[in-house]
């Protein structure tokens, strides 16, 4: 990636303006033309959202979205429309036993509902506040009862895929954990045994960190540092780990993007997350400076892969083993292309990715040991994915495409993209995560430009109610 060191996020500051203007508009499209009533809309094919059964993960982010329309914008109409979706239609997924994805659907409706209240952003009858805890403290227990153990208390919250198998994506999903722990919830097991959320969202990370996430330290043949496994397939007899695998990437010895991209902004965020949890909470599950050392080793790791192995422009191509990949040539030294007729890229992997990017530069620079030089690169990295996402070709400025972000990448190997006619490869198209990942992204930096806290998952997560 060639990292602009001069950008700022001012400069970015019109393009968010035409961003927001133009998300309104897909909102408003999808409300009008999406029936939500056959199922959650994933992906676009010719502009239009499709449901997709897998699992049912992308809902959260609809509504999600319109939340964070009103919190970048101040419009009513998309709190209303996003508070009413939430109250109405989440609830079966606050219970949903059978999926790792709590940390989405739920943290992006409920979570944000509650640090809206918090911030003043909305005002409420003390009621909604209080359904909003109880909400965030039962989807952290459901998803962290998905739980496989490895050796004594240590373990991980499994994928839907069943106990054997640990994603890396997941890492971004025990937010909810985060939540509920901080609202002092405890999860009860079988003899009224108290479980605690801190540690199993602690352990999940150690194990991602330990058999998704590459080192270069001789691990296999293809240990390069900071590549990433999308899937861990585990024993569960006896907790041995036997392999890595990927569900959406190309190989289990190669990096599917979006993988590495949930890494580099769940560690990260994670370790935002625990600069509130007092030193004594993490004392039983190794302390603050292993903790901190482990997510940190693994969030710098990925970071790093991901400025080498993307494009000059900073936007990957889907899998960095992909099997045509190398008939673009070295794709690192020229702007990705995402018309090109061998391999697609993913823009929503870069969204996600940014936001890691950003995070992880503003932790390492309010960190007292910090690395000056490091922090400025991660953080301009950051910009740099953002400012190219933030234009054509991946804003979709089309009044009748619903989708937001373009050239976004689903299931490749499972062929569930749409290829337009004429085309060879997916392109041109939206997925429900990319859209909200790039309003996320957007939300970030647009708080920041107009001087407001900065946005975390967790503000305001320790005040109760008054």
């Amino acid at each position: 990636m060639n990292i602009d060191f001069k950008l700022t996020p001012n400069d970015l500051q019109a393009k968010l303006e035409d961003l927001w203007g133009h998300s309104a508009r897909k909102i408003h499209l999808i409300r009008k033309e999406f029936d939500t009533t056959k199922g959650s809309p994933v992906f676009t094919e010719n502009g239009k959202y499709t449901t997709r059964g897998w699992t049912d993960w992308t809902q959260g982010f609809q509504f999600g979205s319109e939340i964070l329309q009103f919190d970048a914008t101040g419009e009513r109409v998309f709190l209303d429309m996003g508070r009413r979706a939430t109250l109405n239609l989440m609830a079966p997924h606050i219970t949903h036993t059978g999926v790792h994805d709590h940390g989405f659907n739920n943290v992006s409706t409920y979570g944000a509902l509650r640090r809206l209240l918090v911030e003043g952003k909305m005002e409420s009858e003390k009621w909604e506040h209080a359904f909003y805890d109880l909400a965030l403290k039962s989807t952290g227990s459901v998803q962290a009862i998905r739980w496989t153990p490895i050796s004594g208390e240590e373990g991980f919250i499994h994928s839907f895929n069943g106990p054997h198998s640990l994603f890396v994506d997941t890492i971004r999903t025990v937010r909810a954990l985060a939540l509920a722990y901080k609202l002092g919830h405890v999860l009860f097991g079988e003899n009224d045994g108290k479980i605690s959320l801190l540690g199993r969202l602690i352990y999940h990370a150690k194990a991602t960190a330990e058999y998704n996430i590459y080192y270069g330290e001789g691990r296999d043949s293809y240990d390069i540092r900071g590549r990433t496994a999308h899937e861990a397939v585990f024993n569960i007899k006896n907790g041995q780990f036997r392999c890595p695998n990927s569900q959406q990437g190309y190989s289990p010895f190669s990096t599917w993007t979006r993988g590495l991209a949930w890494a580099m902004c769940g560690f990260s965020e994670q370790l935002e997350f625990l600069k509130i949890v007092d030193d004594s909470s993490l004392d039983p599950f190794g302390g603050r400076e292993t903790i901190e050392a482990m997510m940190l080793k693994a969030a710098r790791a990925a970071c790093d892969f991901y400025i080498q192995h993307t494009s000059k422009d900073g936007i990957p191509y889907w899998d960095t083993g992909a099997p045509n990949l190398y008939k673009l040539g070295d794709y690192t030294k020229t702007d990705a292309d995402p018309w090109n007729e061998y391999e697609p890229v993913d823009s929503s992997a870069a969204a996600i990715a940014a936001q890691g990017l950003l995070r992880m530069g503003r932790y390492l620079e309010s960190s007292e040991d910090h690395d000056a030089s490091d922090a400025a690169r991660y953080w301009q990295a950051g910009l740099t994915v953002a400012g190219t996402l933030f234009d054509e070709p991946y804003l979709s400025t089309e009044n009748n495409h619903q989708g937001l972000l373009l050239h976004s990448v689903y299931h490749r190997p499972n062929g569930w993209d749409y290829i337009p006619q004429s085309r060879k490869i997916p392109c041109g198209e939206s997925s429900m995560w990319g859209d909200y990942h790039l309003r996320e992204l957007a939300l970030y930096l647009t708080r920041m430009i107009h001087g407001e806290p900065y946005y975390t998952f967790f503000n305001g997560i320790e005040e109760g109610l008054k």
